[in-house]
């Protein structure tokens, strides 16, 4: 009797370790299903990120590369505005002249004008959209 008892409590130990051990089980595969959740969440993320990343990339790219263009552009026209106003200072006076057929007051204006009637028919001349931005921005 005394091993009938004895193998009763055993057997009644092994079950209550059995019932903990599946219920830490349930518990850890629980843990498991969120883990592998959050992993697909994180894996997403991941690529989001990077895509965007790569797109910002590009943009960067593009606007640097654009930014280049319109210099050039820019330094071109310098160059043209310069080579072709040498001998102002020889013509300043019919300048004047026609400044003040236009209603041109003073010579910041004049200077304004003429810079911008240069930088519009570059802009008509070579086709190019920088120039005619620049035009609309003086």
């Amino acid at each position: 009797e005394d091993q009938v008892a004895a193998d009763s409590k055993d057997m009644a130990e092994e079950k209550a370790g059995k019932a903990a051990a599946e219920e830490a089980k349930a518990s850890a595969e629980s843990d498991l299903e969120m883990t592998k959740k959050d992993l697909t969440n994180s894996e997403e993320q991941l690529a989001t990120a990077q895509a965007t990343c790569m797109q910002t990339a590009a943009d960067h790219e593009a606007t640097t590369a654009s930014r280049t263009e319109e210099l050039k552009v820019i330094a071109e026209a310098k160059k043209i505005l310069k080579e072709s106003t040498s001998g102002a200072e020889a013509q300043s006076y019919s300048f004047l002249e026609v400044a003040a057929g236009l209603g041109l007051s003073s010579r910041l204006e004049l200077a304004r004008s003429e810079v911008l009637t240069m930088v519009k028919r570059l802009a008509k001349q070579h086709h190019s959209a920088a120039l005619a931005q620049l035009a609309s921005r003086i």
